[in-house]
């Protein structure tokens, strides 16, 4: 099987598993630094979950670029970054908003519940970074079997039917007028 032929559904769900094994590292990453701060230092919960939340971004953005999309659009790197920055900071405020209504809102306040907060708000927040980063951030370069343009018909429709079928293609009549 050719590396490109595989249907949308398939490469979806590969998508998907290559985010999520970037973003399992991110989040060990986050929960690691955010308990350290809270048990080691005296920073307030929600200014410590920002800072690991921001060395998490850092975390993936290299799984995200050089392994869930090496594969994608590398030519405005400026932008990309600058998009990755942004689309992450929303990113940010959701998760690190869940966690402050948790505090501040509703006084829980234990470790445990720190952390169940904090997952509720990476989880909200994953959903909104996956499909920022796959339709801004990351594009997609086109592929030759997409539609070719004002045709309607994949660019490599023709040759896979010659391919497939050996028997040359019926040529279209002609009309005299």
């Amino acid at each position: 099987m050719e590396p490109g032929s595989e249907g949308p559904f398939k490469r979806l769900a590969r998508e998907v598993a290559k985010f999520g094994a970037v973003g399992v590292v991110g989040t060990v990453v986050n929960f690691a630094v955010s308990n350290l701060l809270w048990h080691l230092t005296s920073l307030q919960a929600v200014r410590a979950n920002v800072i690991a939340t921001i060395v998490a971004i850092a975390c993936n953005y290299v799984g995200f670029r050089y392994f869930t999309y090496r594969d994608r659009d590398k030519s405005a790197r400026t932008k990309e970054l600058s998009l990755f920055l942004a689309f992450s900071l929303v990113g940010l405020v959701i998760e690190n908003g869940i966690l402050f209504a948790a505090i501040y809102g509703f006084g829980w306040d234990s470790s445990l519940q720190r952390n169940v907060f904090k997952v509720l708000g990476i989880g909200i927040a994953t959903l909104f970074r996956f499909w920022s980063y796959r339709s801004w951030v990351f594009k997609a370069l086109p592929t030759e079997d997409e539609d070719a343009p004002g045709t309607g018909e994949p660019v490599a429709e023709p040759f896979l039917k010659q391919k497939q079928n050996p028997e040359p293609l019926p040529r279209p009549k002609q009309h005299v007028s």
